[in-house]
């Protein structure tokens, strides 16, 4: 039997759910104390204000997508190029699911335009880290321009989660399928 949760796991489980689906700016505290169960005071004892809350869920967002991440490309000594379309599928295969939502970093972004914003660094730090990983894998696939191809690919994969509707049409992800082929291919055919 799993240990019974914390009021910090109640609030933020309650937060992660209703931020993704309906946006942070529509949810207010009033409702996730509702939803989670915890008193006004237990909340702000754990999360000093709303933005603290907001910082917190993207963080998680964060962890839960690096965790997908490792999940979908393997382990670093499998074919670097196994593990790029391997990251490829799972995106178009996570954009399908009838709960996706888009890119929750994007989504907040959009929702919070000052840059001063806390939220504004954790999207930035997990960015980073996505053009990182993305971009040592584009090294390690021998393309010959790996930074352009990293911005390529990021561009595709940006507009993949931007668009989650038009996913519902089988064709869309063959397009995705043949664009990030045309992008690897224009990259690699010296490497092969």
């Amino acid at each position: 039997m799993e240990p019974a949760k914390t009021a910090r796991e109640r609030v933020l489980d309650v937060a992660t759910d209703l931020f993704y689906r309906e946006g942070v700016r529509a949810v207010g505290i009033d409702t996730i104390i509702a939803r989670s169960g915890v008193a006004k005071m237990s909340l702000y004892r754990n999360f000093a204000s709303k933005d603290e809350l907001v910082v917190a869920y993207l963080e998680e967002r964060n962890r839960r997508f690096f965790a997908w991440w490792d999940r979908a490309t393997g382990a670093d000594d499998d074919d670097p190029r196994e593990r790029l379309w391997n990251l490829i599928a799972a995106t178009i295969e996570k954009v399908r699911h009838p709960e996706h939502r888009g890119c929750p970093f994007l989504n907040t972004s959009t929702e919070f335009p000052d840059a001063g914003h806390p939220a504004h660094a954790v999207i930035a730090a997990h960015k980073r880290e996505v053009r990182a990983r993305l971009l040592d894998l584009c090294r390690r696939v021998g393309a010959s321009r790996p930074e352009v191809l990293t911005e390529q690919l990021i561009v595709l994969m940006d507009g993949v989660y931007a668009f989650p509707q038009s996913f519902s049409d089988p064709n869309a992800a063959s397009a995705v399928r043949e664009a990030a082929a045309t992008l690897i291919k224009a990259q690699t055919a010296k490497a092969r």
